[in-house]
């Protein structure tokens, strides 16, 4: 079974740029899309970004494309969200997440696997 653990979050300024780091183990993780969501207080949890179990297909939401990207090493079983041009409503818990297929793409129910999350605020 998947293990992710997140990490990487902080506090920032808006403007600033941060590195999301999903270590995943005890899986084929090779095999695996990944994903990250975030949730806010008081709301749902939102997807951010897809990639394929290869890197070669990624996905974004609307509200951070262009600014975020996310990327994969299979050799080190770590995922990857960089994080650009931040904006105080990009604060929540940013949360690692595997799907059961190659490519989960933005579907929440399509991850069978979380991590416990990191925080990322971005306030002046």
């Amino acid at each position: 079974q998947l293990q992710l653990v997140e990490s990487g979050g902080g506090l920032v300024q808006p403007g600033d740029s941060l590195r999301l780091s999903c270590a995943a183990s005890r899986g084929p993780f090779g095999r695996y899309g990944m994903g990250w969501f975030r949730q806010a207080p008081g709301k749902e949890r939102d997807f951010v970004a897809a990639i394929s179990w290869s890197g070669g297909a990624t996905s974004y939401a609307n509200s951070v494309k262009g600014r975020f990207t996310v990327s994969r090493d299979n050799v080190k079983t770590m995922v990857f969200l960089q994080m650009n041009s931040l904006k105080p409503e990009d604060t929540a818990v940013y949360y690692c997440a595997g799907a059961r297929s190659s490519y989960g793409g933005s579907g929440i129910d399509n991850y069978d696997y979380w991590g416990q999350g990191t925080q990322v605020t971005v306030s002046s």
